[in-house]
């Protein structure tokens, strides 16, 4: 089975919100980009909620997304996994992203927001012991084409925390 390598943060040191997912799918390491699959909600729900426009090319996107004080990663640095599905990442092959260096590099970030069930159940095992008091994290449901459970419009109107 392949070891998977995730990517950098996209991040400014002014950053007040951190969003997380779990691990880049197939689609998204093949592009080289966050939520590269196209039926996955992220960018069109992100940029609905905060005024961006969704047509934009994938690395203005990311420049103004984090202009506004946005952060996104992922908790799993690298891992082993066939396919994209968070149920197959093999448990032992996982190393979690560097979190105390980011949030020291990111003094601001108060919320921290998870992509889904799977990023939270990671965050929760393996980063929010650590974490400092101060900040906040909320699941909210997964953007991904695979929780077909909630509707588009289900999915934007919970994501409007973000921008609270």
């Amino acid at each position: 089975m392949p070891r998977l390598a995730g990517f950098p943060p996209i991040s400014l040191p002014h950053a007040h919100t951190l969003i997380l997912g779990s691990m880049p799918g197939a689609a998204s390491l093949a592009a080289g980009q966050y939520y590269a699959h196209p039926r996955n909600g992220f960018w069109p729900i992100v940029c609905a909620v905060l005024g961006l426009d969704a047509a934009l090319p994938y690395a203005e996107r990311a420049r103004l997304f984090a202009e506004r004080g946005y952060a996104l990663w992922d908790v799993l640095g690298a891992c082993r996994r066939e396919g994209s599905l968070d149920a197959d990442i093999e448990p032992e092959s996982m190393e979690v992203n560097d979190f105390a260096a980011f949030f020291a590099a990111h003094p601001g970030i108060g919320r921290v927001f998870l992509n889904g069930t799977a990023a939270a159940t990671l965050f929760g095992r393996h980063v929010a012991p650590g974490l400092d008091e101060r900040i906040v994290w909320l699941r909210l449901p997964s953007t991904s084409p695979a929780n077909a459970s909630w509707s588009y419009a289900a999915k934007l109107a919970a994501w409007q925390e973000i921008a609270r």
